[in-house]
């Protein structure tokens, strides 16, 4: 998850890990080979007006040392079991616009790119 979001401070990770999943629901998959993670999914179920019941895949990283070997279409199918055990129409996440590998990977799978997601920062929070 370092990898992904370098941003985030090892002394508070499992505090934010615990805190999200008490209040959103956050739950937090890894698939593990030879005691390595070789790749992990921080996702939430979500039912709202605009898509129904889905998953919302707030993470998905492979580590750079193991892509290329079959590690994220493991575990996205797995994904794609939950969201079937679950109930759900769909399955969405956002990726920053420089992530090109990763964009291939999920046009690969299928996925399409139906939105564009906006923000804007306030304060430090």
């Amino acid at each position: 998850m370092k990898q992904l979001r370098p941003h985030l401070a090892e002394e508070t990770y499992l505090s934010k890990i615990r805190r999200l999943q008490s209040e959103q629901g956050y739950r937090l998959a890894v698939l593990f080979e030879d005691g390595q993670a070789r790749a992990a999914a921080g996702y939430r179920f979500c039912d709202n007006l605009a898509w129904g019941k889905s998953m919302y895949v707030d993470d998905l990283i492979t580590d750079s040392e193991s892509r290329s070997q079959g590690y994220a279409k493991r575990l996205f199918d797995w994904l794609e079991e939950e969201i079937e055990k679950r109930g759900c129409s769909m399955m969405h996440l956002d990726s920053g616009v420089h992530r090109h590998d990763a964009h291939r990977f999920y046009l690969n799978r299928k996925m399409k790119i139906s939105c564009h997601h906006f923000d804007k920062s306030y304060g430090s929070a």
